[in-house]
């Protein structure tokens, strides 16, 4: 669906190529950690995605949430030492932008389903 096309493997490569916001020093913003908040955004995205979609079937909703849980693997091993370090202002508001990409190709993909 999402997690296999060329528009999420280009996504890929930009949270790669931006990993320099990850090894940059800054200040915690609290005590969540970069997984909490990966975590916290694609939940609250996939969420607002079955809400826009009502319709949507139970194996469909499975499926995007088996996809969800795929970012959200990919994002670590891209992350990898950094997963559980403090998160900074500019990390999470560069998790901000990035999630909500990923929410697009999935909002794309429920309009080819329609």
């Amino acid at each position: 669906m999402v997690v296999d096309s060329d528009g999420y493997q280009a996504l890929i490569e930009h949270f790669a190529f931006n990993l320099s916001v990850f090894e940059k020093p800054g200040e915690a913003i609290g005590d969540d950690t970069v997984a909490d908040i990966v975590h916290d955004l694609v939940a609250s995205n996939i969420m607002t995605i079955c809400e826009q979609n009502p319709g949507l079937s139970s194996a469909l909703r499975f499926t995007i949430l088996r996809e969800a849980d795929r970012v959200v693997e990919d994002m670590e091993e891209v992350l990898a030492g950094r997963w559980e370090q403090p998160v900074t202002a500019e990390q999470v508001g560069f998790l901000e932008e990035y999630v909500a990409l990923v929410k697009n190709l999935f909002d794309g993909a429920m309009v080819e389903l329609r």
